[in-house]
């Protein structure tokens, strides 16, 4: 796979895409939201994760995964031995999608739908070209649906190498991808009633990831 002219191998993130998606005005999320968060991390990459969508601090800092959630994510992944630091990170809707309640300031997350994953999509196909990742984890339904369709249901899929579902006509975005794993979004950990036991369920998830990237699992 050729990469992206503008996204030389080791690059942290890609200045072409990003500079393009800044201006997205696919759907109508960019209008509320602070800026667009695009993804980041290494280029190639051999592990992409992807999420469902930018959450409150993401959306203010502009990066992905720096909340709570993004901690969550960060441990859980060196607890099943992988470094996040050698991943790329991204959301399938780059936008801030959230609801504020009568009398209230703080911004409440609400879940993306077909509309806007569609319109997201073209960046995720990019960003798979220029990532040529060798495995993609599906971080809860959303991300599980934007891949697999709605039928996707990630807590009878999750914790298995999943066939890869060849999402781009041309065959370039899916180019070397030997798989999917899905699992739970980082930020249902902490809206579990037993924290601990959904915790260590991500981090088995994620043992499975590591376990194929190690050549221990065939596809």
């Amino acid at each position: 796979m050729t990469p992206h002219p503008s996204c030389p191998a080791g690059a942290r993130a890609c200045p072409g895409l990003r500079t393009a998606a800044a201006d997205c005005r696919g759907c109508p999320l960019y209008a509320n939201a602070t800026q667009t968060v695009f993804g980041e991390g290494d280029v190639p990459a051999r592990l992409l994760l992807l999420g469902e969508q930018p959450g409150d601090q993401e959306d203010r800092q502009g990066r992905p995964f720096v909340g709570p959630a993004g901690k969550v994510l960060t441990r859980a992944l060196s607890d099943a031995g992988i470094d996040r630091r050698q991943t790329y990170t991204t959301n399938a809707v780059k936008h801030f999608k959230f609801t504020i309640p009568e009398g209230r300031k703080r911004r409440i997350h609400k879940s993306p739908d077909l509309r806007e994953l569609t319109a997201c999509r073209p960046w995720l196909l990019a960003e798979l070209r220029v990532v040529a990742p060798e495995l993609v984890v599906a971080l809860g339904a959303t991300a599980g649906k934007a891949l697999l369709g709605s039928t996707f249901r990630v807590t009878q899929q999750r914790g298995a190498l999943l066939p890869w579902p060849k999402l781009d006509e041309n065959g370039e975005a899916d180019e070397g991808i030997r798989g999917l794993v899905a699992t739970i979004h980082p930020s249902a950990v902490l809206r579990a009633d037993d924290r601990e036991s959904a915790y260590q369920g991500l981090v088995s998830d994620l043992r499975v990831v590591a376990e194929v990237l190690d050549g221990q699992r065939g596809t």
